[in-house]
């Protein structure tokens, strides 16, 4: 499903709160006095005395060695040309983010007004100092040839203009891997390419690295084929002009082909072109966001076409995303000189290896569940393969050491590839993962709380990205009204008003009293209590018109949550439910429970909670690592909670003898293995550190989770209700719109693993 964007949003998304999507953040302490005299004068002279003798230990001493510079003059950004360098810093930023995400990399985006090829050659240049490796970024055609080449020639640290040599990696792998399927090699191979730019360049250059022959290439640009008779072209351009008629046409010439390049606008490419190429077509259709072809009508004219395309709602994306991180990554971890073309070919070889490889569960998951495998789509690795930065970056370094432009030599690869893991995050693309799981089968989630404007604007990205299938619960007349105030598009979406429904509010009340009336419940409480949206939305989820259940916006948590347990009710084999969040930050990814339903568990309670905390980690396709918490270390302090949680420890030791626990000990020393190690080596955490931190109390787990999130800069995610029969989760009173589709994401995958269906009230398979 692609991804569409309101303007209001995307505006409101850069704007809100701190303008912008990045900062920057110091990285050693600032408390006392003695910190700012280290951090600057005089204690900064030291390390600047050092540099001075040996300019390498610049590396040493400060960020550069691992801080890219993002350069552009916004000559060509994106699809929009020429803005200007202003206009162009978002995109910049944004790139920034994508090499903290995926590589851990810092990036200080520049954006230069100049648009002289020889003066901005000056600037980034004279930049070297400061950075560990350039990224030149929309650079317009033929300016950013010559700019590149000569900052290559020039500087000592990586440079790479990414639209060029980005797209030429990923396309060169799906390439090869495409050649392969097809039965054809590539010497032999005929290539007829759309588009004469930077990518279109730098694609056909990697491909005749690889083994294509230039007279096998017939190239096309705006005016018309690439002959060796028009005077209009750039040398970079003039190497592959042909001797051939100025008058032929794109159709002409791609009868018999094997592979179409498209990197030029939408929709050049015609069914007949297609039907009219050799047996078992490649058609690489990259222009964004709509393709020289659409994908739909290529596979509906051609059976044996194999085609990539530049989007993600379609098999074989190539996306420059799979490389250039990881590029960087590994080029700036051996410190090169240069990103030469053995590293770019290693970059390609091992892209295209790993898409032969097994694929993960973690990725199938993400991506429905659709067993990838080599083959016809699925050419190329997928964004979301955790295996692409311990598999490319250390390619990478590797060919920069065989090239002789690394500086520094790797010996232990294990060591190397345990801290690539490390550096990023490896659990960062958790939610990712989740949401995109959740797109590959949508499922109907009742929003109990329709007439808040957060919930509309959570729904329209519920809809736009294809996570769910909303169902909203309110007036008819203020939610219609809130999207006009807010240029929502919420046609066709299903609303149900409690209050006008009186049939349903009947048979919905008479299916609560036959739960309930044994215990408590008058017979005619129970269409009274159907105008409340969360009973109401309790009982469509109970009866089948609805798969899930999201409220809490507005109430406070108990309120919320009593309808859901008296209408769903818990799972088979659970007493009680618990609660759970999902704390992420710097130093990794951690489940906190319970912090939401149970005040002060005893130890037959915590042992449950335990029980349903793991299987939920689990669910997030992380191995639980649990500490059982308390203000004491393994015996150290005696009191209520320290005995308590010592019980706990050893009881669930003996019936989850699966899972890895320890306790009871501080929730400090739970995830500092260097502590551990020299005070307490016989902790079986010792070496890994906890990521499911059980607490002795709500009062504890909550208070812990909300500082974490106010003062510790961390991102929650929850709270998950674990232990009900259906999906129902309770947001935090005053979530936000991410916030709740995080949640609506996971109840959608809690619905798809829920193999079972239910109708009135009675499951079936």
């Amino acid at each position: 499903m692609s991804i569409t964007l309101r303007s209001e949003d995307a505006l409101l998304y850069h704007a809100q709160g701190q303008p912008g999507k990045i900062e920057v953040v110091p990285t050693k302490k600032l408390i006392s006095q003695l910190d700012l005299a280290m951090a600057y004068s005089p204690g900064v002279a030291e390390p600047c005395k050092e540099i001075q003798k040996n300019k390498e230990e610049v590396y040493k001493y400060t960020a550069k060695g691992n801080l890219v510079a993002v350069i552009t003059n916004g000559t060509a950004v994106l699809g929009l040309g020429n803005i200007g360098p202003e206009a162009s810093k978002p995109v910049m930023e944004g790139k920034g983010v994508l090499f903290k995400k995926f590589a851990g990399i810092d990036v200080f985006d520049i954006e230069i007004d100049c648009s002289d090829p020889d003066k901005f050659i000056e600037i980034v240049k004279s930049l070297e100092p400061t950075f560990g490796a350039i990224n030149l970024e929309d650079i317009k055609a033929p300016e950013c040839f010559k700019i590149e080449q000569e900052l290559r020639r020039q500087m000592n640290i990586p440079v790479m203009h990414d639209d060029q040599h980005g797209t030429a990696i990923i396309s060169a792998a799906a390439l090869l891997n495409a050649l392969e399927l097809a039965g054809k090699h590539i010497s032999d191979a005929r290539f007829v390419v759309c588009g004469a730019g930077a990518a279109a360049i730098a694609c056909i250059n990697l491909y005749v690295s690889l083994g294509v022959k230039k007279e096998n290439i017939i190239m096309f640009d705006k005016n018309g084929v690439l002959t060796v008779h028009r005077k209009d072209l750039a040398p970079e351009q003039f190497v592959f002009a042909r001797d051939l008629p100025p008058q032929l046409t794109l159709a002409e010439a791609i009868k018999g082909a094997d592979v179409f390049l498209g990197l030029a606008a939408a929709n050049l490419l015609s069914a007949e072109m297609v039907q009219s190429m050799a047996p078992n077509p490649i058609v690489f259709a990259l222009a964004n966001p709509i393709p020289e072809i659409d994908y739909h009508l290529a596979k509906s004219c051609r059976d044996d076409i194999i085609i990539a395309t530049g989007r993600s709602d379609y098999p074989n994306q190539v996306n420059n995303v799979l490389g250039f991180p990881y590029i960087f990554r590994g080029a700036l971890d051996v410190r090169a000189s240069e990103i030469n073309e053995a590293m770019k070919m290693a970059a390609v070889y091992a892209l295209a290896q790993l898409a032969k490889e097994p694929v993960p569960d973690i990725v199938n998951k993400a991506y429905g569940n659709k067993a990838l495998s080599f083959g016809r789509e699925y050419l190329i690795p997928k964004p979301l393969d955790p295996r692409l930065i311990t598999t490319l970056s250390p390619a990478i370094a590797k060919a920069a050491m065989d090239s002789g432009v690394a500086k520094i030599h790797i010996t232990d690869w294990g060591a190397y590839r345990e801290s690539l893991e490390q550096r990023i995050g490896i659990d960062q693309r958790l939610m990712s993962r989740i949401i995109s799981r959740a797109k590959q089968q949508p499922k109907r989630v009742v929003l109990a709380e329709a007439e808040h404007i957060k919930i509309l604007k959570a729904a329209q990205v519920l809809i736009d990205e294809g996570i769910a299938v909303p169902i909203l619960l309110g007036n008819k007349n203020i939610i219609e009204q809130l999207c006009i105030e807010n240029r929502l598009d919420l046609n066709g979406v299903e609303i149900q008003d409690p209050y006008e429904e009186k049939n349903k509010r009947i048979y919905f009340g008479e299916k609560l009293y036959e739960k309930r009336k044994r215990k408590g419940l008058e017979l005619g409480d129970g269409p009274k209590l159907m105008r409340d949206h969360n009973y109401y939305g309790a009982m469509m989820v109970e009866l089948g018109e609805a798969e899930a259940l999201i409220s809490g916006l507005t109430k406070d948590y108990a309120a919320t949550i009593k309808p859901a347990l008296q209408v769903i009710g818990v799972a088979q084999s659970v007493s009680r439910v618990a609660g759970m969040y999902i704390i992420m930050c710097k130093k990794g990814t951690f489940f906190f429970a319970d912090t939401t339903v149970n005040v002060n568990p005893t130890t037959d309670e915590l042992l449950e909670i335990i029980k349903l905390t793991a299987e939920k980690v689990t669910f997030f396709d992380t191995e639980p690592r649990i500490a059982l918490l308390s203000y004491s270390n393994f015996g150290s302090s005696k009191g209520e909670i320290a005995e308590k949680m010592m019980q706990v420890t050893t009881l669930a030791k003996q019936q989850f003898p699966h899972l890895l626990i320890e306790g009871e000990m501080q929730a400090n020393i739970a995830v500092n293995t260097d502590i551990q190690k020299e005070n307490y080596p016989f902790s079986s955490l010792a070496e890994t550190g906890a990521n499911t931190l059980i607490f002795p109390d709500l009062a504890s787990g909550n208070i812990s989770y909300k500082l974490l999130q106010e003062l510790g800069s961390a991102e929650a995610i929850g709270p998950i209700l674990m232990g009900m029969r259906k999906p129902v989760h309770v947001l935090q009173m005053g979530s936000s719109v991410r916030e709740i589709i995080n949640m609506v994401a996971i109840a959608v995958v809690e619905a798809q693993i829920n193999n079972t269906h239910w109708k009135n009230g009675i499951r079936t398979e």
